[in-house]
């Protein structure tokens, strides 16, 4: 049996990521064009209509801005926490609504996604892992920091798509103002590339086949610059770096933990970015 996985769209201008086996699909956020999110999916063989849930990580709109078109077109559940749906004023039908808490476990079939609480800068923000047949796929981002609930989380997968948002020195050395760079780096904006890989080297298992390197800065980083710093310290994990621009490949891993692609290859092309 195996589990597939792919980043429909990853940055400040969009983020959804998808997670399923052959027979259950979800969605971990809908920040792109509900037209996007169809689009993507079937060059990738997906048919939209097959998406069952999505479940929303908090309400910025890079992650929620084709939510309401998609579930109207698509009749798809959304799986959002109260205080993120009432402060990003969505319309949902009720019928699809449902409230999720921290540390909660939800079954779509074989697939079973666990809920819990991150550090960001939104009002009731959460990451999520996706499981079945004994794999785990997490999708971390929008990380203000590294705390025990995602170090916990990530030690356990097989596959991830984890933040790594901006480089020190290429921030510390850019035009934006003090304050934006405050809230990127203040503990409750996003994650460096070398905390990141703080994470990588500190917890994976040995069973973490992939991982997709995500939510990069347009401005303060650099696919080349974080594939190859991750590169060096990769072992028999697969890096990549997700686009800002287009879906990734359509990743797969099996039971036996087999990885789906024969040669490590870090798939950077750099002028999709």
């Amino acid at each position: 049996m195996h589990i597939k996985f792919a980043s429909l769209n990853s940055g400040s201008n969009g983020n959804s990521y998808f997670v399923g086996t052959d027979d259950h699909k979800v969605l971990i956020d809908a920040g792109i064009s509900a037209k996007e999110i169809g689009a993507r999916l079937t060059r990738l063989n997906l048919d939209p209509n097959s998406i069952e849930a999505i479940f929303i990580s908090h309400e910025h709109s890079d992650h929620i801005k084709g939510l309401e078109v998609f579930v109207k077109k698509y009749k798809t559940k959304v799986f959002i926490s109260e205080p993120t749906y009432f402060n990003s004023r969505l319309n949902i039908d009720k019928g699809l609504l449902y409230f999720i808490q921290d540390g909660e476990e939800i079954n779509i079939g074989n697939l079973k996604i666990d809920c819990f609480r991150k550090i960001h800068d939104a009002i009731d923000p959460f990451s999520f892992t996706v499981s079945s047949f004994d794999l785990k796929i997490g999708v971390f981002t929008d990380l203000g920091s590294v705390c025990t609930n995602l170090i916990k989380h990530f030690s356990s997968c097989n596959a991830a798509f984890l933040e790594a948002n901006y480089d020190v020195e290429l921030l510390k050395n850019s035009n934006y103002p003090y304050y934006l760079k405050s809230r990127i780096s203040d503990g409750k904006g996003h994650l460096s590339n070398l905390l990141a890989l703080e994470l990588f080297n500190n917890h994976k298992n040995e069973q973490l086949s992939h991982l997709i390197l995500s939510h990069l800065s347009e401005n303060n980083n650099c696919p080349d610059l974080v594939g190859s710093l991750f590169e060096q310290f990769s072992g028999h994990t697969l890096i990549n770096v997700a686009s800002r621009f287009k879906e990734s490949e359509l990743f797969s891993i099996n039971s036996e933990l087999s990885l789906s692609h024969k040669t490590k290859n870090r798939h950077i092309q750099t002028s999709l970015f």
